[in-house]
């Protein structure tokens, strides 16, 4: 037996069998899963709806992470709270059998056996693929190629898994694991947590059956290790987060693991004494395929009354973690995970940048408060605060670098992501001009100067200006609103007006010497900073205008 070409085999499989999920989970994301993030942003405000949208999402879209994902940006958003969340993640663990059911298609529709459908689907994708190089057909195309390899990916699998039936040590290994429930527990959570996907967990596991070496109860004990060990991916993903992110992943963990221990004591005690034949003999695909899928719907059913002692236990359980929470310069929306779902990244770019634009107009609000009161704490908070914002719109950069780079973006995707590049930039300039002013209040409290009455009077009305251009400047890009970036430009146009005329009058004055020379200094350069916070938010609010051209 060649055990070298036996490994090559299965490995090659396995390779191809993660590549088919991730393409046909990358082709399904970009065709609904926008739509679908708003669908749940929208209709999770009853629990039992969040169950049910949150498998429909998961199945749809392929991939519990992308879900998680979803999850976590809104709670960091505010669109959802934890009881909310729940909903989702256990709807998420039902969604994602679907993975299983495919696989296991082949046994009851002779058709779908993997070496007959994987050359087809990959054939039909490919011809495709040739002649349509964008839009919807593209992303079709990705979803029929990864189904081929996926198909593929199993056959190769099982070939190079199916002499090993003949090993009387691996017939020995599963029924140890089937008489040890900690074994096959730690057995699937180890597996699973190594390659962070249960999906390809248990497409190993039904490769194996194939070969007929899979006991029921070893198989009963692996998929509850497996609900383990695919936790590891969400508890990542927490890591530098807001505490109600932790609390969400934590929740995730509490319900995989409660479920996980309580049906493996209910299975040990039924192989054990109920029915003993059962847990010795073998399982195949389907059958793994239902037991995946009922241990997940009765987990959901138990502890979905006590959904909210999940929320209050992983509260306390985060209540003492290390939180991102008032730390500006950490990235909130954005996570490394996301960019295999292009749509669903340049959606939480736009929100981290909204973010840091909002960091930026607090700057803006009390710098225009210190120029008047020379307040030494908001001058001390406004220098803090450019650094997160210098900070956030390099993190920002880097990571809209990385997207660009992500293979299947769009080339209308390429163009919003060009955009918003000058976007974050904007932002940060006008971070940069409210240091700017606070220089100025620095500089006159330095010398114990304030500014005359017709001073102040000019430069709190073109303050205020300012402020309103950028928040209309912020809401345009939020909510991609028309009415809002027409706001901006009339805004940015009624500072250029003020700018141009209290210039004007600052001249005749001092020519007349009714206002001090030396006030004049930072009474212009605040003039021409304000102007040019104008400019930044106009420059977002044309970027916006530009889509609905």
């Amino acid at each position: 037996m060649n055990y070298g070409a036996m490994l090559v085999t299965f490995l090659g499989g396995l390779g191809l069998f993660l590549y088919g999920v991730s393409l046909m989970s990358s082709g399904l994301q970009k065709v609904a899963g926008n739509k679908m993030r708003k669908i749940l942003a929208v209709l999770t405000k009853n629990r039992l709806v969040g169950v049910g949208l949150g498998a429909l999402v998961t199945a749809i879209i392929h991939s519990s992470a992308a879900t998680t994902v979803m999850v976590i940006g809104f709670i960091n958003a505010g669109l959802l709270n934890l009881s909310q969340s729940v909903g989702i993640i256990m709807g998420a663990n039902i969604g994602t059998t679907i993975t299983s059911w495919i696989v296991s298609s082949s046994e009851w529709a002779a058709f779908m056996a993997p070496l007959t459908m994987g050359p087809i689907a990959i054939a039909l994708g490919s011809i495709s693929g040739i002649f349509v190089k964008k839009g919807f057909v593209k992303s079709l195309t990705e979803i029929i190629v990864g189904f081929g390899m996926l198909f593929m990916g199993i056959g190769l699998m099982t070939e190079g898994a199916s002499p090993l039936s003949e090993l009387p040590v691996f017939s020995q290994v599963f029924a140890k694991l089937g008489s040890n429930p900690l074994l096959g527990v730690v057995a699937g959570a180890v597996v699973t947590a190594i390659i962070q996907s249960s999906t390809a967990s248990i497409g190993i596991l039904q490769s194996l059956a194939i070969s007929g070496i899979v006991t029921w109860n070893s198989a009963v004990y692996i998929i509850m290790g497996q609900n383990i060990g695919t936790c590891i991916t969400a508890l990542f993903s927490a890591v530098g987060s807001s505490r109600n992110s932790k609390a969400a992943a934590c929740i995730h963990l509490l319900f995989n693991v409660i479920g996980s221990v309580l049906f493996s004591v209910i299975a040990f005690l039924l192989f054990r004494f109920v029915v003993p034949d059962l847990g010795n003999s073998v399982i195949n695909l389907t059958e793994i395929s239902l037991v995946h899928t009922g241990f997940n719907l009765a987990n959901t059913i138990i502890m979905y009354p006590f959904a909210d002692l999940l929320v209050k236990a992983a509260e306390k359980l985060t209540s003492f973690a290390k939180s991102s929470e008032g730390d500006e310069a950490l990235l909130v929306h954005l996570d490394l995970r996301v960019l295999s779902s292009p749509p669903l990244a340049i959606e939480n770019c736009v929100k981290e940048i909204v973010r840091m634009g909002r960091l930026s107009l607090e700057n803006l609000i009390m710098a225009s408060d210190a120029l008047f009161d020379h307040d030494k704490e908001k001058i001390e908070k406004v220098d803090s605060r450019e650094a997160s914002i210098d900070q956030l719109q390099g993190t920002i950069t880097k990571f809209m670098v990385r997207l660009c780079n992500t293979p299947g973006l769009s080339s209308g995707e390429n163009k919003v992501l060009t955009s918003l590049f000058h976007t974050v930039n904007d932002m940060e300039r006008i971070g940069d001009y409210s240091e700017n002013l606070i220089e100025s209040a620095q500089f006159m409290a330095g010398e114990e100067l304030e500014f005359s009455d017709i001073q102040k009077t000019e430069l709190r009305k073109m303050c205020d200006e300012a402020i309103k251009c950028v928040t209309s400047a912020l809401d345009a890009l939020e909510n991609n609103s028309y009415r809002s970036a027409e706001r901006t430009i009339r805004s940015e146009q009624a500072i250029d007006d003020m700018e141009a005329a209290y210039r004007k009058l600052h001249i005749e004055r001092l020519s007349s010497n009714s206002v001090d020379a030396t006030t004049g200094i930072s009474y212009l350069d605040t003039l021409t900073n304000l102007e040019r916070v104008g400019d930044h938010a106009l420059n977002v609010a044309q970027v916006v205008m530009k889509r609905f051209l």
